[in-house]
């Protein structure tokens, strides 16, 4: 039958394709489809080095890993069940921390043009090699006597000093700056003193009673750099010091980062203007001063020495040196020892210590903030306080 329709004859459609076909098609288009994505996966997969694990071979794999690091600690000898490591633990973060304020300052020194000198040249040499402490001797142009007394009694002179540096690692040296004339007749005594003894330690710093915070400042920055050491010392030349006793004290606390150790003491302020020991900036500070070490003698940490080189520039200095530097570890992580071995008195006092088998490590008379008229006492405090000869060749640390 047809139909008319606006003048068009219009014909009953047929399918091309049957329905039946059409399903079979495109079940057949689909999983042609799966197969061929499949393949290129897995062909991607192989050619890029891309492998899947399955939830066991994860397993697996952890096991692995696991036991990777379980024997890479074992390795390391760090355990982290046991807090006798601990200690060992935080003072190698220490000395990483070392290594970067040390890279960062040779950076800016680079960056900022400013010259190296021939003794820090000379210094990377040393450096090469470990050394267990480094004792300054803090003296004055007008101390050449105090220095020769020092030289007669506890300080070892010349092939023992080598030897003693050779084979214990301990660096021993007169620290002392410039006159404010440089070259002046006050600085060629120093030289031909040095060329005599060769124990001096020159600083960059203009000497004078007032500025004896820049120079301990100086004295630590410049000791990091030139010797790789455990421990750096500072010790006034009127202060007798048994070498072997003090090295054994500072091996005790090897494992303990950000040391600074000495006698402890917390004075009162003197705020009032003509008196010894007068603090300008007493306003700072109260009544009495922090716990800080006194300045006759006191070691710190190679991390401590390597904090002061590298912030040495904005690091404040207070009238007393001692106040100085302790105001310098205020707000730090640092372990502070009090140990009153380092401040004996003269005989009888450390005599009837050292009778008792417990040898100071220092003596002096609190009166004279050091061993009164040294130059004529230090054989005697030697000689009834002294350690003995043979003690540092025998000393273990």
């Amino acid at each position: 039958m047809y139909f008319k329709n606006r003048g068009a004859i219009e014909r009953p459609s047929r399918s091309v394709v049957s329905k039946k076909w059409s399903l079979f098609l495109c079940l057949g288009s689909f999983c042609a489809g799966m197969f061929f994505t499949n393949r290129m996966w897995i062909i991607s997969e192989t050619e890029s080095g891309i492998t899947r694990t399955t939830t066991v071979e994860a397993e697996r794999l952890k096991l692995v890993s696991e036991g990777c690091i379980t024997k890479f600690l074992q390795q390391k000898d760090i355990k982290l069940v046991s807090k006798d490591n601990f200690g060992i633990l935080d003072k190698t973060i220490s000395n990483l921390e070392i290594e970067l304020a040390e890279a960062k300052a040779a950076q800016e020194s680079i960056l900022s043009g400013v010259p190296i000198s021939e003794e820090v040249e000379k210094g990377e040499l040393r450096r090469k090699r470990k050394y267990f402490m480094v004792v300054g001797i803090n003296t004055a142009f007008s101390s050449r006597k105090r220095r020769d007394s020092v030289r007669a009694t506890w300080m070892p002179q010349g092939e023992k000093r080598r030897k003693l540096e050779e084979e214990k690692g301990i660096i021993i040296r007169f620290v002392i700056g410039h006159s404010a004339t440089l070259g002046g007749i006050l600085d060629k005594a120093i030289e031909a003193e040095d060329k005599k003894h060769g124990d001096f330690l020159r600083l960059d710093h203009i000497e004078g009673y007032l500025e004896l915070s820049a120079k301990t400042k100086t004295y630590f920055a410049t000791a990091v750099n030139l010797w790789d050491a455990e421990y750096y010392i500072k010790v006034d030349d009127d202060v007798h010091v048994n070498i072997a006793t003090l090295a054994e004290t500072l091996a005790r606390h090897r494992t303990k980062p950000r040391l600074y150790i000495g006698c402890m003491k917390s004075g009162p302020v003197l705020s009032r203007k003509g008196v010894r020991y007068h603090e300008p900036e007493y306003w700072k500070f109260g009544d009495k001063y922090f716990r800080h070490a006194t300045g006759q003698i006191y070691a710190i940490s190679k991390d401590l020495a390597t904090y002061i080189s590298a912030n040495q520039h904005v690091l404040h200095k207070y009238t007393n040196e001692d106040v100085s530097l302790g105001a310098w570890f205020i707000g730090l992580d640092v372990q502070h020892i009090d140990d009153r071995r380092l401040c004996c008195g003269t005989p009888p006092d450390c005599e009837w210590k050292a009778q008792a088998g417990n040898v100071c490590v220092a003596s002096f008379d609190w009166t004279c903030s050091g061993i009164c008229r040294s130059v004529d006492r230090m054989k005697e405090v030697h000689r009834h306080c002294g350690e003995g000869e043979n003690a540092l060749w025998k000393a273990a640390f």
